[in-house]
């Protein structure tokens, strides 16, 4: 299970300074009343950044270890929340997706890299619709955009920000900015028009 780790460390900071050493959980999230065995467990790598490390708990009596996760790194995508908002500033300042694919994702062949783009757009996109309706004191007059946010918010980096805004919420957020399931893409059923095989027609007399 992930839990918000607030900082205003970027990635590059948060790796530097090693600060998931300063990261602490003082009770377990399911048994705030103890006795549950509630312990620290080390910690876990993360590929990007490099040299990234995750401060871990475990809970002997839930059998659940708990990932204390700073706001600078994206939830079950590799990197940084900059470097996804990076990604959908491209698309939204570029006139389709497949131009936003050819500056952002040169390494890869087109289909592959408009479906790691449209992974991180669908992702964002369904959280910032969400936030809209959940806080409607600050985001009510918000379009799904990030420039949209980042005009109500006055932030440069609009997704680290918007951890401590939905904090309550992070739990039913979908990544990279919340802690939820993914949001399921739904897909199109494709429609067939061939008629169904039926019984044979009678014999005609002869």
């Amino acid at each position: 299970m992930q839990i918000r780790y607030a900082t205003d460390l970027s990635a590059e900071q948060y790796v530097e300074q090693k600060a998931w050493r300063k990261a602490r959980l003082d009770d377990c999230p399911i048994h705030p009343e103890g006795g549950c065995g509630f312990c620290k467990n080390g910690t876990y790598r993360r590929k990007y950044p490099e040299g990234t490390n995750v401060a871990r708990w475990y809970c002997k009596m839930g059998h659940t270890t708990f990932g204390l996760l700073p706001d600078c790194l994206s939830s079950r995508l590799s990197g940084s929340l900059d470097e996804v908002e990076a990604v959908i500033e491209t698309v939204e300042s570029s006139p389709s997706q497949e131009k936003a694919a050819e500056k952002i994702r040169i390494d890869i062949d087109l289909p592959g890299a408009l479906r790691w783009i449209r992974r991180r757009v669908h992702f964002v996109s369904f959280a910032l619709v969400m936030l809209i309706e959940l806080v409607p004191s600050i985001f009510a007059e918000c379009n799904p955009t990030l420039s949209s946010f980042r005009c109500v918010l006055g932030v440069e980096s609009v997704l680290p920000a918007l951890r401590s805004y939905a904090g309550s919420y992070l739990h039913i957020l979908p990544p990279p900015l919340g802690f939820g399931p993914p949001p399921e893409q739904k897909k199109i059923k494709k429609l067939h028009f061939q008629h169904s095989t039926g019984t044979d027609p009678p014999l005609k007399k002869r």
